[in-house]
């Protein structure tokens, strides 16, 4: 029998979308990649192959996961499967800068950035840039790593310090600032490359923006002074933006069908374009707020929708041209 298949290496992570198969009777299995192998001799089984390989496995001690991904999508593709966010969706996960290089290819305003290699590089590109400047990894994920620097003094006591981390691949990108208007970013989401929802994400408690629970540091609020507590995970009713049929064009020509596309927007009303997620999570608390949690309409239920959908056309046979 055919299934979903779903690539990973988290299992807090893929709790919500079990619970969404499930509701909608989907027979699925799931490949833990974090180690294992593969036989490039012997066919790979038929069904919807999903791949949700993070570029943050490294944080969860499965440095090698991506890796072992890359091969399994390749050896799936080279037999024709139907793969969703394929080899060239993952290689955009684990590289910003491949990312950033990708968007800017389409005219999406993305912050200036530049890619350093070592210490004397970062400095240099630093110093070019000026500060206030940000340092991320450039194999990233959740935020983790990203940080934000004043004055090129502290930068450089941080690079010159124990603590510096160059992330796993010792790729660093030295990154404008761009400030925003509210202290939040949007974050719109995307399944079979279509626009489902924006989600306001609170940036003030810092860079750490994963919407899972299992990701979530600290309050879910932000209180400011005696007014109500504005939640951290806020959908946008009815949100839209120009630039959705661009993204959408930009995830297609990537082999990208299920993401997170992250945008600020400044005090001028720019709006920049910072970080594509292709291992998208959902908040539960605002898909429930929204009226939307464990509907079609919310995000891992619109994925299990669009997975069983595929499923759905590969059980179908082909008319035959005569006919």
């Amino acid at each position: 029998m055919r299934k979903i298949f779903v690539l990973h290496e988290n299992e807090e992570w893929l709790a919500p979308l079990r619970q969404a198969f499930v509701a909608r009777d989907l027979p699925f299995e799931e490949w833990h990649l974090a180690e294992g192998g593969i036989d490039l001799d012997a066919p790979p089984p038929d069904g919807v192959f999903y791949n949700r390989m993070s570029a943050s496995a490294h944080t969860r001690g499965h440095e090698h996961a991506p890796a072992l991904t890359a091969a399994v999508l390749a050896w799936l593709e080279g037999h024709g499967r139907r793969v969703v966010n394929r080899s060239s969706a993952l290689d955009l996960e684990i590289s910003k800068a491949r990312q950033y290089a990708a968007l800017n290819s389409f005219g999406i305003r993305t912050p200036a950035t530049r890619v350093a290699v070592g210490k004397e590089a970062v400095l240099s590109a630093a110093a070019e840039m000026g500060a206030p400047v940000i340092l991320k990894p450039n194999q990233g994920g959740k935020g983790l790593g990203v940080q934000l620097f004043q004055t090129l003094d502290a930068l450089e006591a941080y690079v010159e310090s124990e603590l510096y981390d160059d992330g796993p691949d010792g790729i660093v990108l030295v990154q404008q600032y761009i400030e925003p208007a509210d202290a939040a970013i949007v974050r719109n989401e995307f399944v079979g490359g279509r626009f489902l929802y924006a989600v306001r994400v609170d940036t003030s408690q810092g860079f750490e923006l994963c919407p899972a629970d299992a990701c979530q540091v600290g309050d879910a609020f932000c209180p400011t002074g005696g007014d109500t507590p504005r939640p951290m995970f806020e959908i946008l009713d009815g949100f839209q933006r120009g630039d959705h049929a661009r993204y959408e064009q930009f995830l297609a020509a990537n082999g990208i069908e299920i993401a997170g596309i992250e945008v600020i927007t400044d005090g001028f009303g720019r709006a920049w374009t910072y970080d594509v997620n292709t291992n998208t999570n959902y908040n539960p608390d605002a898909e429930a707020a929204a009226g939307i949690a464990g509907t079609d309409q919310g995000g891992m239920g619109a994925i299990a929708r669009f997975l069983g959908d595929e499923l759905a056309h590969l059980s179908v046979p082909a008319l035959d041209a005569a006919e």
